[in-house]
């Protein structure tokens, strides 16, 4: 399974920017999708999820400003960032979570994207 990630760039505070992330490659059923975000000197932090029955959460750093959504016949998740602020800079990575029945044990995979820089000048 793969994932690639685009959408990234530069905006001025207030702007926005949309985030894609497509998994492809042998994929059986994926769960769980979320963004996670990491800046300079910090650990790696999750901005927001969405379950596999459409179930959102999000930090409260980004609460009411960001919107995370998917579309399964894709297997695509997305995040809206809108009203950017600075501090919203880091690099941005998708996460999925796929689960696999297999000898009637669930198993689950969990794979990342290479990430995309997002920079929100003040």
């Amino acid at each position: 399974v793969q994932l690639q990630a685009s959408g990234g760039g530069s905006v001025q505070a207030g702007g926005s920017l949309r985030l894609s992330c497509a998994a492809s490659g042998s994929i059986f059923s994926i769960n769980g999708m979320a963004w996670y975000r990491q800046a300079p000197g910090k650990q790696r932090e999750l901005v927001a999820g969405i379950t596999g029955g459409g179930s959102t959460n999000y930090a409260d750093s980004v609460k009411g400003r960001f919107i995370i959504s998917r579309d399964n016949a894709k297997n695509t998740v997305y995040l809206q960032m809108n009203s950017l602020k600075p501090e919203d800079t880091a690099v941005y990575y998708c996460n999925i979570v796929e689960i696999v029945p297999r000898s009637g044990e669930i198993y689950s995979y969990v794979y990342w994207g290479q990430g995309t820089q997002v920079t929100v000048s003040s």
